[in-house]
């Protein structure tokens, strides 16, 4: 496959994927939103990727490229069928721009914290092999309200009721982050807004347990990055 990665922060990139389609011959190309850079046709790509990143879906006026970036999603899936991967940030304007509603979050998650499997979740393609309950590294502070139309929720927590979605057969999408390498943490906490975030969630100290907590489950972490990458591939090959 060769898959357009849509990036808006320079350090929150595909992670540990990387490394899988790396192995398994597959190749994608990366755009920064952030720095200006424009997204090419999709007819060129076999999948679209859309990543996370310090901005809201709402704050078009100080990120203009937001506007289009929503535009190219709906267009990408709703339109040509792509198949389509949101972490995060892309999570939540996959759900946008198809017509649902992304507000700040009640509760900020900042951390690592449980992520329940709904039903469907638990017994459809995506999350297969993942545990019911899993450990996830959280860092955002909005959250899907309502979903688009069509779309079931793959996975809840207390705070975040749409941890994980999808959409049609094509479309997946994650609000945490499991494609946390060694280095994650320390590349996201020097991004002012996550800087921000973390203090404000955790307090002064927090830094220091938050980064404990990921070290402490980088390597369930990878075994379910690449259950999901594997899962994830299985959706694209069975549907035409």
């Amino acid at each position: 496959m060769h898959i357009l990665v849509l990036q808006h922060e320079e350090v929150e990139h595909p992670g540990i994927f990387r490394s899988f389609l790396e192995d398994d011959g597959h190749t994608w190309q990366a755009i920064h939103l952030n720095a200006g850079e424009t997204i090419p046709p999709i007819d060129g790509f076999d999948a679209l990727w859309v990543m996370g990143g310090p901005m809201d879906v709402w704050q078009e006026d100080e990120y203009p490229w937001l506007k289009d970036e929503k535009a190219y999603i709906k267009h990408a899936v709703e339109e040509k069928g792509t198949h389509y991967l949101g972490l995060c940030l892309g999570h939540q304007l996959l759900a946008e721009a198809l017509g649902g509603t992304v507000k700040p979050s009640t509760t900020p998650e900042i951390g690592v914290m449980n992520v329940q499997l709904t039903e469907v979740g638990a017994t459809g393609v995506l999350l297969d092999g993942l545990p019911e309950n899993l450990p996830a590294l959280q860092w955002h502070s909005a959250e899907i309200t309502q979903m688009p139309a069509g779309a079931e929720c793959l996975a809840t927590s207390p705070a975040c009721a749409v941890q994980a979605m999808s959409w049609g057969p094509r479309a997946y999408s994650l609000q945490f982050h499991i494609e946390v390498e060694s280095d994650t943490f320390d590349n996201w906490k020097d991004i002012p807004a996550y800087s921000q975030a973390l203090k404000d969630a955790l307090g002064a100290d927090g830094e220091s347990q938050f980064a404990s907590d990921v070290n402490d489950n980088l390597q369930q972490f990878a075994t379910m990055a690449e259950r999901l990458y594997i899962n994830w591939m299985q959706t694209t090959a069975h549907v035409t």
